[in-house]
């Protein structure tokens, strides 16, 4: 299947019955209590809140909702309640974790600490499903949030992310455009160098479950018709599904673009952890934080059905 809008994919959602316990680090935030709350009302998930109880229960009066009805694990310390957050993931107590009012440098701490994170050896990675109207479907950026200058290990993990994301909102076999400046390999520039080695593991059954090509310019990757003005044919010509970026700097630029320039509405995640974990900006809208709330509940849902079935086998890897 492939889904066209926000729209598509909050009627999937819906439909499925998913309630998923979604666990708030320092949720006393207005648009992120708004958020989650239109989420419970759709029955999408079951709140659990950390951070100042007090601050807590005035922010839920003010938006009119009963301060008394949610489970409140009190700790005002952002870094002690990112900690906790956390810990309630690993013990099995919420199915993914949301920023509220701390800094995402905070939360990404607890997230990756070694000992005990979120982390499964492998790559984290940032995704950004964006509803572009004049695209006939949702486009996938990354890593536009997470990783500033991947090396070829990296991007294969980011690959592998982007790809298992929409494999857990049910796509079969999504098509990766590899991004670089045009659609030959040239040895001068590195990014089209790596992309042309993910292309050639694709081709050599190493890189499963998906289509890639690369290297491929953006144009060629979204319009159907530069391909065929220059003569390039790929299933993924014109119809990407995902856009795997050279770097942060590039893919970062290309989300914010979409939004700003394209009119596109956007939902972002952390990847490649034990559960997703939503990082929208604390200046996002109620309307991004609802959004990136569906996409993280439909990803824990359908996550449990890919785990055996790898597009990449990773083991022993060296990422960093």
């Amino acid at each position: 299947m492939v889904l066209k809008n926000f729209t598509d994919l909050i009627d999937k959602v819906k439909a499925s019955g998913i309630t998923k316990k979604i666990v708030v680090v320092s949720a006393d935030d207005a648009h992120t209590l708004e958020a989650v709350m239109e989420a419970a009302k759709d029955g999408i998930v079951e709140p659990v809140f950390i951070g100042s109880a007090e601050a807590i229960k005035n922010t839920l009066r003010e938006i009119g909702e009963d301060a008394e009805a949610f489970e409140i694990y009190e700790e005002a310390d952002f870094d002690k309640a990112a900690a906790l957050g956390v810990q309630l993931i690993r013990e099995g107590k919420g199915d993914f974790l949301m920023k509220g009012k701390l800094e995402t440098s905070q939360i990404l701490r607890a997230v990756v600490n070694e000992e005990h994170g979120l982390g499964m050896g492998g790559v984290m990675s940032h995704v950004a499903v964006n509803d572009v109207p004049n695209y006939h479907k949702f486009l996938l950026t990354t890593d536009g949030g997470m990783n500033v200058a991947p090396n070829f290990n990296m991007k294969l993990g980011i690959l592998v992310n982007a790809v298992n994301t929409l494999r857990a909102l049910g796509y079969e076999a999504p098509k990766v455009a590899v991004l670089a400046n045009a659609e030959k390999v040239d040895p001068k520039i590195p990014e089209s160098v790596e992309a042309g080695k993910l292309k050639d593991m694709y081709t050599g059954g190493e890189i499963k479950n998906c289509i890639v090509e690369g290297p491929v310019a953006l144009d060629i990757a979204l319009v159907k018709e530069r391909a065929e003005v220059k003569h390039f044919e790929s299933p993924v010509a014109g119809d990407a599904d995902i856009i795997l970026s050279p770097n942060i700097f590039t893919s970062n630029t290309l989300g914010k673009s979409l939004v700003e320039m394209a009119g596109a509405k956007m939902a972002g995640l952390i990847v490649g952890a034990k559960v997703p974990i939503i990082l929208t900006s604390r200046g996002s809208s109620s309307e991004e934080k609802y959004n990136s709330i569906v996409l993280a509940a439909a990803v824990a849902a359908g996550s449990e059905n890919i785990t055996n079935d790898q597009v990449a086998d990773l083991t022993g890897l060296k990422f960093w």
